[in-house]
């Protein structure tokens, strides 16, 4: 029982520890926006394509990405993905151009695509359920100190240390290499080989619209309308702060990083009562109106303390403490042998937003001369999906006859 309390615990700091560097490399741009822009003669909307590349193709690796995982193994599509991510991050940092950046950020993109559904599927397997939601919070706190060390570190290498913007993406890709092979020697996926062994003895076949049920389409419908507020503020937090608010570059990174800082305690409280709780949906719901909230009040405000007390509880209650209770129902209404797929589809939906939040919130600020449209939209688009989410069913509404017999491999249903 020790040595397997030992390999949860492995098992999520390392999963945490490559969150942490995957979202400090997207966090790296965010505080030097301003000055890149300026070496490149940039307009908003071009600054904010950099992060839509990225995602664009982050997006268009998660489905690919699950199936590649079921087909030659969890743990080596997801470390190969993660030496190109890495790769890809040194490479922003050599290159001297907008164009040549654009096609390196999309490099970065694909390698960072293969993280998502092998990382949730070996965790889920791995970790218990009744500890599922808690877990996947511990794990996700790895975004939120990526986050910080992203804006952080480039910060200030940047404007304390007066470094080139490009040193935090070089010292980040050698980092990112390391932790790829740590994550590759000390974490194997050995349900995954023997389930592949029973597969090819027994054939089966998969059912993918298990996978497009009620409960899991109303799922991918709120993880869109939470991502785009998420990965917008990301994009744009540190510039808005920087021009809208009159914060110096030297602090930006400070207050960008109360929203993750928050997010620690907020996602490990929420996790930890979405683990004891049958029914997720008023937590949900719950959580999605009052970060909706925050989003209004953050550029409404016109009060510097009240702005801040907007981006702690947006930290506390919003995606960061949202997607560990969202990856938990996912799982909980669907075969463990379709984890990969389940997750690729749901990660898809998120970060599909994701490609037009940074652009659309550029667009919207060249047009008006301000960045506050970007921050009202995404809190009307996670009203709607917290009110949508009223609409889920109980119990998984996908009729036995249509989900595929795997014998253990089925996980217990939702009482």
């Amino acid at each position: 029982m020790e040595n397997t309390k030992k390999n949860y615990a492995l098992v999520i700091i390392l999963f945490s520890l490559g969150w942490a560097f995957m979202y400090a490399d997207r966090n790296i741009l965010s505080p030097v926006m301003n000055i890149i822009g300026q070496d490149w003669h940039l307009s908003k909307s071009e600054l904010g394509l950099m992060s839509t590349v990225f995602f664009i193709t982050y997006a268009l690796m998660q489905v690919p990405a699950g199936f590649l995982a079921d087909r030659f193994g969890r743990m080596k599509v997801l470390v190969a993905g993660y030496i190109l991510f890495g790769i890809g991050t040194l490479m922003s940092g050599l290159v001297t151009g907008l164009g040549i950046f654009l096609i390196v950020r999309a490099i970065t993109g694909i390698g960072e695509g293969t993280y998502y559904s092998p990382q949730y599927a070996v965790s889920s397997d791995i970790i218990p359920k009744k500890y599922r939601g808690v877990s996947s919070a511990i794990i996700n706190s790895g975004m939120a100190l990526g986050i910080s060390l992203g804006f952080i570190a480039s910060s200030y290498l940047t404007f304390s240390l007066h470094q080139k913007w490009q040193i935090s993406f070089m010292l980040f890709g050698v980092l990112t290499a390391v932790v790829a092979i740590l994550i590759g020697i000390f974490i194997k996926d050995k349900k995954n080989d023997s389930k592949k062994k029973a597969i090819k003895k027994q054939p089966v076949p998969i059912d993918m619209r298990v996978l497009f049920s009620k409960n899991h389409i109303f799922t991918y419908i709120i993880i869109f309308c939470s991502l785009y507020g998420f990965f917008g503020m990301l994009t744009w937090l540190p510039y808005y702060l920087q021009t809208a608010r009159g914060v110096s570059g030297t602090q930006t990174g400070i207050i960008a990083s109360l929203v993750p800082w928050a997010s620690i305690p907020g996602a490990i409280i929420f996790g930890y009562i979405s683990d004891r709780i049958k029914n997720k949906k008023p937590l949900i719901f719950f959580l999605s109106i009052l970060g909706a909230i925050c989003q209004f009040v953050i550029p409404y405000s016109q009060s510097y303390s009240l702005m801040i007390i907007g981006l702690i509880v947006y930290g506390l209650v919003g995606k960061l403490a949202l997607d560990p209770i969202l990856v938990s129902y996912v799982a909980e209404n669907t075969p463990s042998l379709m984890y990969s797929r389940a997750f690729g589809i749901f990660n898809f939906a998120g970060v599909l937003s994701s490609v037009f939040a940074p652009y659309i919130t550029g667009y919207f600020a060249d047009i008006t001369g301000s960045l506050q449209a970007g921050f009202y939209i995404s809190g009307v688009l996670l009203l709607i999906g917290g009110v949508l989410f009223l609409f889920t069913n109980k119990e998984p509404d996908v009729p036995e006859s249509k989900i595929p017999n795997f014998g253990n491999t089925m996980l217990p249903r939702n009482n």
